[in-house]
């Protein structure tokens, strides 16, 4: 289809799926249709502020849709060729997609599991039945106008002490969100004004991906996938923590759960060694670990898990303000063991001295 059969409103669809928010959209075309113009300009045409202009604008450049030229006085915003925007983009999904494929055909097909939904039901019912299968973490990200369709699952995962990761996305909203209504509904709670797509991970082996509009309509052409796959459900994990996590605002932080507690999910346990240190609680770790790969502590390729104690003095973690990892995989914790500094991360760690398998917080005898 040749861009000159889209209409305006199809124009803004497509654009929305590749996560362009409202305002940014209209900031966009505003700017292609100048070629090159003043903030205020577009602010003139868009109906908002100037400096929600320049804010909107960095936005579009990070993505590659234009370029502010604050170089000159004063700054302008000029639309990058629309060719070379999709040429790149084009060429980021062509980069994924053998990527993606690898994984699929290297993976044991006996515990691959692949649904393709098409209704705005099935995606919640889904949704619902995987997030009462949680046991150690889930990251979810839903409009707000959806959000009463779950919430019970929410909250009942909460319960069960469950890691929960919520990006309620406010594109649909028709007010602000009532951050006391969110209390306990997951461990930590994020807002986000830009339009996301619905993604749901559950224990590392349970995800669906959605379409935004095909849970904001009854009636739509797009279709979801959900999937039961332990290779490609932790790549939609760093998905999401790289791509949404960070650019929604964090609004509601639980308390972490009463220790001792052994948790199974190492995200789990460096979120509540987190918490308990800025609140200056002391805590202890013992763990089930083995040298990571490059440590200076291997000693072969195939070294047995041991268990190490130690005081917890820090960690380095993306999952609450403030923020400390470097990328969105990373997190860790740094132990005390005995006047030794050793750093721990979770399975696969290679930054890290060492990898866990499992980890007991508890707290520090004071004495």
């Amino acid at each position: 289809m040749s861009s000159d059969t889209l209409s305006e409103q199809e124009i803004v669809e497509q654009l929305e799926q590749f996560g362009l928010s409202e305002k940014e959209i209209d900031t966009y075309l505003a700017i292609l249709d100048n070629g090159e113009a003043k903030a205020s300009t577009i602010a003139d045409e868009t109906g908002v502020s100037k400096r929600y202009v320049y804010s909107l604008s960095e936005d579009l450049e990070d993505r590659g849709f234009v370029d502010v030229n604050d170089h000159v006085v004063p700054t302008t915003i000029e639309a990058r060729p629309p060719e070379e925007t999709i040429s790149r983009m084009t060429s980021q999904l062509e980069t994924l997609g053998p990527a993606l494929a690898d994984r699929f055909t290297r993976s044991d097909t006996s515990s691959q599991e692949f649904e393709v939904i098409k209704s705005r039901v099935t995606v919640l019912k889904r949704i619902r039945e995987y997030l009462a299968e949680a046991e150690q973490e889930l990251a979810l990200t839903i409009p707000q106008s959806q959000l009463d369709e779950i919430e019970d699952e929410l909250r009942a995962a909460a319960d069960r002490d469950v890691l929960g990761l919520l990006i309620v996305n406010t594109v649909d909203a028709d007010g602000p969100v009532d951050t006391e209504e969110l209390e306990g509904i997951a461990s930590v709670v994020r807002v986000s004004e830009q339009a996301m797509p619905v993604l749901l991970t559950v224990d590392n082996e349970l995800g669906l991906f959605a379409p935004l509009e095909m849970v904001l309509r009854s009636n739509t052409d797009n279709r979801s996938i959900a999937f039961t796959q332990e290779q490609l459900v932790p790549v939609l994990v760093t998905s999401f923590l790289g791509n949404y996590w960070a650019l929604a605002e964090e609004i509601y932080v639980r308390n972490p759960p009463a220790l001792p507690r052994t948790f199974g999910s190492f995200r789990n346990a460096v979120h509540a060694a987190t918490v308990y240190l800025r609140d200056d609680v002391a805590i202890e770790a013992t763990a089930e670990v083995r040298p990571a790969q490059g440590s200076e502590y291997v000693t072969s390729d195939d070294a047995d898990f041991e268990t190490v104690s130690g005081r917890v003095v820090d960690t380095t973690q993306g999952l609450v303000e403030p923020t400390s990892s470097g990328f969105a995989s990373e997190h860790s914790f740094v132990l005390d063991r005995d006047g030794e500094r050793i750093s721990v991360g979770g399975f696969g760690a290679f930054t890290e001295d060492y990898e866990a398998r499992e980890v007991t917080l508890e707290y520090a005898d004071e004495s």
